[in-house]
């Protein structure tokens, strides 16, 4: 049996309604699957709905997924030294923007973002160990156990994962090919560890 390096996760409070209380009157910005989210840096950017993906671009044009930012997560150019750093909406999204500025002044603000800094913390570690595993399939196991935890929602025969990343983003994530991906889900698919739905949804069972 595999071991995982992505232990649950410490229910926080939501700090959306926080988010809304402060700022009853700002606008969320809705972002579209697929589309690149701006980035500036004296800003950051709050999820209030949806997934987005973070990743960089390696000198040989490889992209290298750095994670995936949930509801309450805050992401941006203050938060990284990584250069090239994309976001990109894995999902359609509404998000919050923030300028620095505005954290500053609201202790309330800072205590509830610094509550969902955490889980991006606990999330890059999570990658870290995954990036150990020798061999190609125990990364990719580790992988979906780490997404089950982050997008997973819990269905009669195991857990289904909400957000659909190709076979590239997930070869990219524990440097592997496309192909090898497509082999090991298929094996998987085949050794009963896994399912996909109509939909082309993953279930972990």
């Amino acid at each position: 049996m595999i071991q995982s390096f992505a232990t649950p996760l410490i229910e926080l409070p939501d700090s959306r309604q926080l988010l809304e209380q402060l700022y009853r009157e700002r606008t969320l910005q809705p972002f579209r699957s697929g589309q690149t989210i701006p980035l500036r840096s004296d800003e950051l950017w709050v999820v209030c709905r949806g997934v987005i993906v973070l990743n960089t671009l390696h000198p040989t044009g490889d992209e290298a997924l750095l994670g995936v930012a949930t509801p309450s997560m805050p992401f941006g150019l203050p938060l990284t030294w990584i250069a090239p750093y994309q976001a990109i909406a894995l999902t359609d999204v509404d998000l919050l923007p923030l300028t620095l500025a505005e954290v500053e002044r609201s202790p309330a603000l800072c205590q509830g973002l610094f509550r969902h800094l955490s889980r991006r913390l606990q999330q890059a570690e999570a990658f870290l160990a995954l990036s150990g595993c020798r061999r190609v399939e125990e990364r990719l196991k580790q992988l979906f156990i780490l997404l089950q935890h982050e997008v997973g929602q819990p269905m009669p025969h195991g857990t289904r994962l909400q957000v659909r990343l190709t076979h590239q983003q997930l070869a990219n994530a524990i440097g592997t090919t496309r192909v090898t991906v497509t082999r090991l889900i298929g094996q998987l698919k085949h050794e009963g560890w896994l399912a996909i739905d109509a939909k082309r949804h993953i279930i972990l069972h």
